[in-house]
């Protein structure tokens, strides 16, 4: 039975959300729309400038087999990625599992044995502890870099939520081979970050150890800002072309750019050394990567469209959220923070009920592989996997938040929050 308390504040909500008018709130965000409508068309000419340069044609839609030798679509592909991402050299490959991978082989290809690995953001989130081997089972942590005889350590976070730019600068010595810099925040409630803050830390970086390779987890960034990561001084990047450079129609892979060296030794950890980005058939997929690509920041306005209304939808009815409806975007997640597990399940179904695949099924928390606590997925989509098409996520733990992120388009997420406002 409620108490008084929680009937007053059952009683709040219910008139708060019966009275909400989302068509409204949609008025008042169109200084925020513009301001994503200026960075997509930005970005938009920066890829059609790069396929122009590159003179993408018909013939690099075409694929090689076997060993995938001489492949010149490959070729161009990564040299698009590289113009696009103001990178030396690009590697872009539907070999890469996951993000995860991607990741994997550019901190595998760069760092051997005694090599020292610091995070600048605190703990990276659950799968890359698994990579490292701070976390995960025994033969997990034979497999790791710490397993492989990496040093490592990590730079707290300061209060729970900034990077401690401070401790950072203190940690950094000329034995630190690699700083990680992840982007996105992760299953966590820090904030993520910027490009600005990104350059703040690859110049702290730098000032302490000019030979330091400054190494950006891009995921969920790409194209929400008028800059990536490389350009404010970075030295490598990595992400998932089921994200966001996939425009929502590549089906697997991923790519690393930066400086050509570091890319082409994460290529040897990808194939093998000797062989690098010299091989690999691509499965006739040269065409989804490419058009991906170019739908790209297109996409990517619409996912950050979305969460911007889903924060000011939830900020309105009382909900904390972040980032803010009115605050800079640097990737395309929105925290939901709802502080009960039942509340988190309920959101994470409704998002299930209303996607085009799987619209039935109904999401449970589970264990998976490479996550500490049980997760609870929504994701309803035509890209196994895919974030940045419309769907949520959290870890069954306090503060119990919803990570919503994508959104093929707008008016998508539009009708996932009116009927979540009739649910409630």
């Amino acid at each position: 039975m409620l108490n008084l308390i929680d009937s007053l504040f059952f009683l709040q909500y219910y008139f708060c959300i019966m009275e909400y008018d989302i068509k409204k709130a949609e008025k008042s965000l169109t200084a925020e729309f513009e301001g994503v409508n200026e960075i997509r068309d930005y970005n938009q000419r920066k890829v059609l400038k790069a396929f122009y340069d590159n003179r993408v044609a018909p013939e690099h839609f075409y694929t090689v087999s076997g060993y995938g030798h001489d492949d010149l679509g490959r070729e161009v592909l990564d040299k698009v990625f590289a113009q696009v991402f103001c990178a030396e050299k690009a590697l872009v490959r539907i070999h890469f599992a996951s993000g995860t991978h991607t990741l994997a082989c550019a901190l595998f290809g760069n760092l051997k044995y005694g090599d020292k690995l610091l995070s600048a953001a605190g703990t990276p989130y659950d799968t890359m502890q698994e990579v490292i081997g701070t976390a995960g089972d025994d033969e997990t942590k034979r497999a790791s870099l710490i397993g492989n005889g990496v040093i490592y350590n990590e730079v707290p976070l300061l209060n729970g939520m900034e990077v401690d730019l401070k401790k950072l600068e203190e940690i950094v010595d000329d034995k630190t081979t690699m700083v990680l810099i992840q982007r996105s925040k992760g299953y966590s409630t820090r904030k993520s970050l910027s490009i600005d803050e990104i350059g703040e830390i690859c110049q702290i970086v730098k000032k302490k150890n000019p030979e330091c390779i400054c190494f950006v987890d891009n995921c969920y960034g790409e194209f929400v800002d008028s800059k990536e990561p490389l350009e404010v001084g970075a030295d490598l990047i990595a992400g998932s072309l089921i994200k966001n450079p996939g425009g929502g129609i590549v089906e697997a892979g991923g790519y690393i750019a930066g400086k050509e060296l570091l890319v082409e030794r994460a290529a040897n950890r990808l194939t093998a050394p000797g062989i690098g980005s010299e091989g690999g058939a691509m499965f006739n997929q040269h065409r989804l990567i490419f058009q991906g690509l170019f739908m790209a920041p297109s996409i990517v306005s619409e996912a950050v469209k979305g969460a911007i209304l889903a924060a000011k939808v939830f900020e309105d009815i009382g909900f904390n959220s972040a980032p803010k409806y009115n605050e800079k975007r640097t990737d395309i997640i929105q925290n939901i923070i709802f502080g009960k597990p039942e509340h988190l399940e309920e959101f994470c179904r409704t998002i299930q009920s209303l996607s085009p695949v799987n619209g039935y099924v109904t999401p449970i928390p589970e264990y998976i592989p490479g996550y500490e606590d049980k997760v609870i997925m929504a994701g309803g989509t035509f890209i196994e996997g895919s974030t940045i098409e419309l769907s949520a996520d959290g870890p069954m733990r306090e503060p119990y938040v919803a990570y919503m992120q994508g959104g093929l388009n707008y008016a998508h997420v539009k009708i996932c929050l009116e009927e979540m406002l009739k649910k409630l």
